[in-house]
């Protein structure tokens, strides 16, 4: 794993040229440190899979740009648009139908994709220099807690056979939790997760 400080002057664009090599890595993000890749890369997203010792039934949430975004890999009406428009930037990751133009492999069978926006300096800029979608879950070994400590995180993977390529570092996160997760294909939101924010 190389791992760099995030405040080095050249972390956004050793970041984006990982990505585009295909690499996963670990970000920190305004929640928990995060494992992260290009999502339309099918290879990329089942390494992420395998580092984490994830099943494949389970889905994996997508970071987007912003709502233009969004729109382009989920089906969002008005009503949902000035909603998610009041509420992102943040720590809410919300469920919405998806459109088939990502890899399955993302979303564990279901017919749904669960996306956000981070509110996070370091996302903000790295999607000024790349236009895709970035397919991320919370970095640590399926079955145990997400993580805001970055010597937990790097020892945990330190131990795997299977490891992300890069880690940025930027210290122990202000967060303690995952995002809550906001169900918005039923016809009232539905909470499946309460996280960071509480509702």
């Amino acid at each position: 794993m190389k791992v760099l400080k995030i405040s080095q002057k050249n972390v956004i664009e050793e970041i984006k040229k990982a990505l585009g090599r295909g690499e996963i890595m670990i970000l920190p993000t305004d929640t928990v440190y995060a494992l992260v890749c290009d999502a339309r890369n099918k290879t990329s997203v089942r390494r992420i899979f395998k580092t984490k010792n994830r099943v494949l039934e389970k889905p994996i949430g997508i970071f987007v740009k912003d709502i233009k975004m969004a729109k382009k890999f989920a089906k969002i009406d008005r009503f949902q648009e000035n909603f998610l428009k009041k509420i992102w930037p943040g720590k809410i990751t919300f469920v919405l139908e998806r459109k088939r133009k990502l890899p399955k492999i993302l979303f564990g069978g279901e017919k749904t994709v669960g996306l956000r926006i981070p509110d996070y300096k370091l996302i903000h800029l790295l999607f000024q220099e790349v236009n895709f979608p970035l397919a991320q879950t919370s970095a640590n070994i399926s079955g145990k807690p997400a993580n805001t400590k970055i010597e937990e995180v790097l020892a945990q993977f330190e131990r795997q056979k299977e490891k992300p390529d890069l880690v940025i570092n930027a210290g122990n996160l202000r967060g303690s939790k995952s995002s809550t997760v906001v169900d918005l294909t039923t016809k009232s939101p539905r909470i499946l997760r309460v996280g960071e924010v509480k509702i």
